[in-house]
């Protein structure tokens, strides 16, 4: 089971399939997500195939070791969910910790995903993880942002992951520390 996670606005929280499906297809399935995503990740169709994805995400967890795994992204206000949040391992290897955020469009440029990506994050590291890394696609100014407001650093482009030409993240325990003391 998916460990939920709270901070001041947000719960990090397992995906509910049957609750979470429209609100998860506003995300996945929205062209201004879609586009930057990898393949780890695609565009979703429809409804239907968002919940059957969430479906499959719940059963592979019990064979996830932590920290892996996927997180919807609510409010705490409202319970609304606005994005989806994972841990998972990087290709080819395996041997890296990709964190992903998606945000559904609407919902972009609260701070939503800083907030909770560096939950995500804290979490992350007190189950052992050393380092985390975000990939994101080169024209992609806003994840590129997004990473250096976590607190990650830009440590070049390359080619290993998913086989893509990919700006490469990396965030450390103690570059999370100091992102939070700049704000």
């Amino acid at each position: 089971m998916t460990e939920n996670l709270t901070t001041d606005r947000l719960v990090l929280r397992g995906w509910r399939p049957e609750e979470d499906a429209a609100a998860a297809f506003a995300v996945y399935g929205a062209e201004d997500v879609a586009r930057w995503l990898t393949p780890a990740m695609e565009r979703v169709a429809d409804e239907a195939t968002m919940r059957s994805m969430l479906e499959a995400w719940i059963d592979e967890e019990p064979g996830l070791i932590p920290p892996y795994g996927h997180w919807a992204l609510a409010r705490r206000s409202d319970g609304q969910v606005v994005g989806g949040l994972s841990l998972r391992p990087l290709p080819p290897y395996k041997e890296d910790i990709e964190i992903a955020w998606q945000l559904a469009p609407a919902y972009w440029g609260q701070g939503y995903a800083t907030e909770a990506a560096r939950a995500l994050a804290d979490w992350a590291f007190s189950q052992g993880a050393e380092e985390l890394f975000a990939v994101v696609r080169p024209a992609n100014d806003r994840a590129a942002a997004m990473a250096r407001r976590v607190g990650m650093e830009w440590t070049g482009e390359s080619d290993k992951y998913y086989d893509l030409h990919l700006q490469v993240y990396r965030l450390r325990p103690d570059d999370l520390v100091l992102a939070r003391r700049r704000g």
